[in-house]
């Protein structure tokens, strides 16, 4: 591989810091700073969650339509990556500021106050983001390789955001200001690894801004794409389950693999040891997953992943209480392996998605299609979260109490949802992921039929398009 290609991907790569980080850190410790350090119970943490989607259903499709419409010196992406690089910084600030308002409801809206703007200057990065990975090469094989350098970033950064926004936390005895000094900090990387990308990951695929008015039918012409819908569904369930098992991963842990020790006040490595066995197989398994995709087609890794990631996660019921660190390690390390095929095949499908629909609206609409894709990960995270919240809180999960004793333990009510939630998600989300990816045509032998297509600007392409 000539050495300005590896370069290339590299830069390409870096912005997926900020995105697979910044997931990490709201999934795996934003709920637990909410509860335990802000102290707002469970269900008004699924409020607030839920609110900020809403905002992203509308900020999310105008980012992209703004996108397709953008020209400039650094392309219609690259440009918003630049201008958001420094808000970053200040939007993990005040996201994670401990607001100590006596009153419950101000804390409640500056928190959702605070969330709202994180996720307006993420939707300003990741929108045009995702769209870059469909115009950073036009070869199918080559955009699963350069994905896969995407997601390998993107893993590598979550394990630092499980294990190290936690440690830098604890470093201070006083753990308001240790979430002061790591949202800093890993603001700072964040906002330098979007730069980075904004500066020199040059696309190739170029095309002219798209040129129609804004209508609401303009904005939601993408989903008249079906194997776009069908590409949206694989993610959802994906980005949902993932959501799901983060969010409730360390209560999991702490509440009730290590239960007697948290009780006791002593803090444990067991969680973050468990976590970056989790995403480091998943590193592992990524040239496992790309000589899949290569033999036997993106659909199919998609589907052998998805299939082992159902079977670990419902080895959890089968660990009991202050069971021995050492089955967790192994099951989050297979569990691993798994989520690496169905988090990296979507990322490879979207490029030629996007290919179908320059095939079908004769405009290439990565933006417009980056913004539900975009979205479509916000409702995922939200509806995972915010429902696993409430379910939690039925169950009787206990939220700090400002100025109160440290909460130490949860009734076994509250720990049994935890289990049962964190099983049969994979198993009902995953497996709607797999009947989806049966229906899903796009392989490599069509992609080059598109591809051809589009080069030769046919004008006949019902064939093609009907059998997608």
């Amino acid at each position: 591989m000539a050495k300005s290609q590896i370069h290339k991907k590299l830069a390409f790569a870096s912005a997926d810091i900020f995105g697979g980080g910044s997931f990490n850190i709201i999934n795996f410790l934003y709920p637990g700073f909410l509860a335990l350090t802000v102290g707002i119970s469970p269900y008004w943490i699924g409020v607030i969650v839920l609110v900020a989607r809403i905002w992203d259903a509308i900020t999310d499709p105008l980012m992209g339509y703004i996108s397709d419409h953008t020209s400039s010196k650094f392309g219609k992406r690259r440009i918003y990556l630049i201008i958001a690089s420094p808000l970053v910084l200040l939007s993990m600030y005040f996201l994670f500021f401990p607001y100590g308002f006596s009153s419950l409801a101000l804390r409640v809206i500056a928190t959702l106050g605070s969330y709202l703007v994180f996720t307006t200057v993420q939707t300003m990065i990741m929108i045009p983001y995702y769209s870059l990975s469909s115009e950073i090469s036009s070869q199918y094989q080559e955009r699963a390789s350069y994905n896969s350098y995407r997601l390998g970033f993107s893993i590598f950064a979550s394990i630092l955001c499980v294990a190290v926004p936690g440690i830098i936390v604890g470093m201070f005895g006083d753990e308001t200001i240790g979430y002061q000094v790591m949202s800093l900090s890993f603001g700072l990387i964040f906002g330098l690894s979007v730069l980075f990308t904004g500066l020199f990951a040059k696309e190739e695929i170029q095309t002219p801004k798209v040129t129609t008015k804004f209508s609401v039918r303009a904005l939601v012409k993408p989903l008249s794409l079906k194997p776009f819908r069908q590409y949206l569904g694989m993610f959802l369930v994906l980005q949902m389950s993932m959501a799901i098992m983060s969010g409730l991963f360390f209560f999991y842990i702490d509440f009730f693999i290590v239960k007697d020790l948290t009780a006791q006040g002593e803090g444990t490595m067991v969680g973050l040891i468990a976590a970056a066995l989790m995403f480091s197989m998943q590193i592992v398994a990524l040239p496992v997953y790309l000589s899949v995709i290569a033999k036997k087609g993106k659909t199919f890794a998609y589907r052998l992943g998805g299939m082992l990631w159902i079977i670990t996660a419902l080895g959890i019921l089968l660990i009991p209480a202050n069971a021995s660190p050492i089955f967790v390690y192994l099951l989050g390390g297979l569990m691993g392996f798994g989520i690496s095929g169905p988090g990296l095949v979507p990322h490879t499908m979207y490029g030629d998605v996007v290919d179908a629909g320059q095939l079908k609206f004769k405009d290439r609409l990565d933006g417009q299609m980056s913004g539900f894709t975009n979205f479509i990960n916000k409702i995922a995270q939200a509806i995972g979260l915010s429902f696993v919240m409430f379910l939690i809180g039925a169950a009787g999960f206990q939220e700090q109490i400002l100025g109160g004793a440290q909460v130490v333990s949860q009734p076994e009510s509250a720990t049994l949802m935890i289990r049962l939630i964190m099983a049969f998600a994979p198993l009902i989300f995953m497996s709607i992921g797999i009947i989806i990816s049966y229906r899903y045509k796009i392989d490599a032998e069509k992609q080059k039929q598109i591809h051809d297509a589009i080069q030769r600007d046919e004008i006949h392409t019902e064939n093609i398009l009907s059998s997608l």
